[in-house]
């Protein structure tokens, strides 16, 4: 795999054409990246002899740690404020109609889109990336002004939205454009459509867990410990939430073990699964549970 030092430079020097761009997002995509490409690597080379596609390809390695690192951007540019409204809007309007952005200083969203249209295998998930995009933009929007007003929505409400809002439909739909993984067809597929869904409760419950102590801190009140709390003061929040990771759990793991799924989803839904523990607690700068630390949302 393209050594990390390498990756790191190629993300930043794309990002800096990105107003808000920081550090943080390039180091977190790359380690996010290479933490779920190093757990489907063996899966992906199984495939490349159907497509061509190269696991070790340093282009498509890039494109996937640049897709991940703009992810975090636009999270930070929500809950940070990082950019104006008004550009932020442009943002997001150029990001998912794959178009470049009306105002100046975000040349890179249009730089990514292109390359990522060129590179991809099947045209379909590039037209679903777009669409995911949009979808992660919105919850965002929502989420962020559900937090800061007066209406508090209901758990039901929060987790319908956040779902969409950790963006692991967009982290599938990149590898899938740039592997030929063959997701716009799964997505035909009821069974993928609820693993997909299961994944993304189950990665937002591990995201609110692990950051409910930073949340907290921060005046953060987008997180489901938090909104419970504000609802039912004396309610076992932790106990809960675990409860229902737990049932989100045992769901996929019987889905996976029902239906058949092609390489390497096998692998890269374990890998999402196991990402609390093998990347959300080892992360210092994001997604540490010290007061004093960064932010915790996660690519999501």
């Amino acid at each position: 795999m393209i050594p990390t030092e390498s990756a790191l430079q190629q993300v930043l020097e794309w990002g800096r054409s990105l107003i808000g761009f920081a550090d943080e997002h390039a180091v977190e995509a790359v380690r996010g990246g290479q933490y779920i490409l190093q757990r489907i690597q063996p899966s992906l080379h199984d495939t490349s002899a159907r497509t061509g596609r190269d696991p070790q390809d340093e282009k498509l390695i890039v494109a996937f740690y640049r897709e991940l690192a703009l992810l975090f951007w636009l999270d930070d540019c929500n809950d940070l404020g990082l950019i104006a409204p008004e550009q932020l809007a442009a943002v997001e309007q150029a990001l998912g109609q794959g178009v470049p952005c009306a105002l100046p200083g975000f040349e890179g969203c249009a730089v990514l889109r292109a390359s990522l249209a060129a590179l991809a295998y099947d045209r379909r998930d590039y037209t679903a990336l777009l669409n995911d995009t949009r979808c992660y933009c919105a919850a965002l929007r929502a989420g962020h002004a559900q937090a800061a007003g007066a209406q508090r929505w209901s758990y039901a409400e929060y987790l319908h939205n956040s779902i969409d809002s950790i963006a692991y439909a967009n982290v599938f739909c990149c590898l899938s454009l740039l592997w030929g993984l063959d997701m716009a067809t799964l997505r035909a597929r009821p069974a993928f459509r609820q693993v997909l869904r299961l994944i993304s409760t189950i990665g937002r419950l591990q995201n609110d867990l692990h950051g409910r102590a930073k949340d907290r801190s921060a005046g953060e009140a987008d997180n489901a410990a938090i909104l419970l709390l504000q609802r039912y003061p004396a309610m076992p929040v932790e106990d809960f939430l675990n409860d229902e990771l737990a049932g989100h759990e045992r769901m996929l793991h019987r889905v996976m073990v029902e239906e058949s799924f092609p390489a390497p989803w096998g692998p890269l839904i374990e890998a999402m699964a196991a990402i609390r523990a093998k990347y959300y607690e080892t992360s210092i700068s994001r997604y540490g549970n010290d007061a004093a630390g960064g932010g915790q949302r996660a690519p999501a």
